[in-house]
């Protein structure tokens, strides 16, 4: 199964005060909005998204179709497709995308120690 670019989506408390501690760390603006409250931060293939008040805890997030510097793959699993094989394997979804859709969808699982993984394709 290929889940596409990996990040972690952090569920920060001041957008700005990330903003510049990551940049400390050799990240830089990859994508997002400041004024809209979330950034994507990039250093080599390292991606961290910065989100204020849209999520209540960090995640791990995949993006089926991109690559890291989220262009789209020419082949790749559709999230749909991956939903039906984790749900194949036992895997409780916490939601799920519409499978008679296609095109971007998400959904999101928990892992057994309570983390949240969102599985988000925008392609």
């Amino acid at each position: 199964m290929k889940v596409g670019a990996f990040s972690i989506s952090l569920s920060v408390k001041d957008i700005r005060a990330s903003k510049q501690f990551y940049e400390n760390l050799g990240f830089t603006v990859f994508a997002g909005d400041i004024s809209k409250n979330y950034l994507i931060m990039k250093n080599g293939n390292a991606l961290i998204g910065l989100f204020q008040g849209m999520f209540p805890n960090n995640m791990l997030t995949f993006n089926p179709g991109w690559d890291e510097n989220a262009h789209k793959l020419e082949a790749f699993e559709d999230v749909r497709d991956i939903q039906r094989a984790l749900k194949n394997s036992g895997i409780k979804l916490e939601n799920e995308a519409d499978e008679s859709t296609s095109g971007p969808a998400s959904f999101v699982v928990m892992d057994p120690d309570g983390n949240t993984i969102l599985f988000d394709q925008h392609v």
